[in-house]
């Protein structure tokens, strides 16, 4: 019997030595021969050779206390051995960089995966505006090493030193350091809010120095830049309960 076409060419392992590679936009190869790597909790989709996984949970007491207060948090496995480790989420686009020292601040469901190098935690994200929604959380990404994430569909990287950046709330993947958030009220004036409204009540405005990476999806409900009053089941929004209803 002979499998006539390309698709096992065409499809095949990439061969590199990159310790996190895509294998195609939306499936992340990653060598496990540089050591443990953190991803997120079921998103394991295939390995070759001896990988062996850990729940990490939430990341220890503190951190799980943080994501019970707040709503924002991440859940991660520690993924340890040798061969390659191949992670995805949903097909959702993978994104990959690497940090030298340095930090962003992440939706929480938009984490994929770090190097074990990388220091993570739940921050309040300092925006003058944020009292309106009682409090804005975020993960943050802090050291050298690996770190991946996803977004729904190809995203922009937003220079925020070059223009006053405004963005919808819901399609906020990340943010490098050095830039600062606030939060926008635009109503659309009183003849817009009689007919409903623009559905752009709320944005998040940033400055400073640095970047915004946006998607073209406003749909980073489940996990993201939540309200630290209780959110609906967890399920609240970037901007919490005031978004969500």
């Amino acid at each position: 019997m002979t499998i006539h076409g390309s698709l096992f060419q065409d499809f095949r392992e990439k061969e590199t030595q990159d310790p996190f590679a895509l294998q195609n936009k939306k499936l992340l190869r990653i060598d496990m021969r540089y050591g443990p790597v953190q991803a997120k909790t079921g998103s394991m989709v295939a390995y070759q050779g001896d990988v062996r996984f850990q729940n990490k949970g939430s990341g220890g007491m503190g951190k799980f206390l943080k994501s019970a207060m707040t709503g924002e948090g991440v859940r991660m496995m520690e993924c340890t051995g040798s061969g390659e480790l191949f992670v995805a989420d949903e097909a959702a686009e993978v994104q990959v960089m690497y940090l030298e020292n340095d930090m962003v601040s992440v939706n929480g469901n938009n984490v994929l995966a770090f190097s074990s190098s990388i220091q993570w935690d739940i921050h309040r994200i300092q925006a003058r505006g944020g009292m309106m929604t009682g409090g804005l959380y975020n993960v943050s990404l802090r050291g050298t090493g690996y770190v991946a994430v996803t977004t729904k569909g190809d995203p922009v990287a937003l220079d925020v030193a070059s223009s006053p950046t405004y963005a919808d709330a819901q399609a906020v993947v990340l943010w490098t350091s050095g830039v600062s958030i606030d939060v926008r009220v635009d109503t659309g004036g009183l003849g817009s809010m009689i007919r409903g409204g623009t559905g752009e009540l709320l944005q998040m405005a940033f400055g400073g120095q640095g970047y915004v990476l946006v998607q073209p999806a406003e749909n980073v409900a489940d996990g993201g830049h939540q309200n630290g009053g209780g959110n609906k089941g967890g399920a609240g929004g970037m901007l919490g309960e005031f978004l969500g209803g």
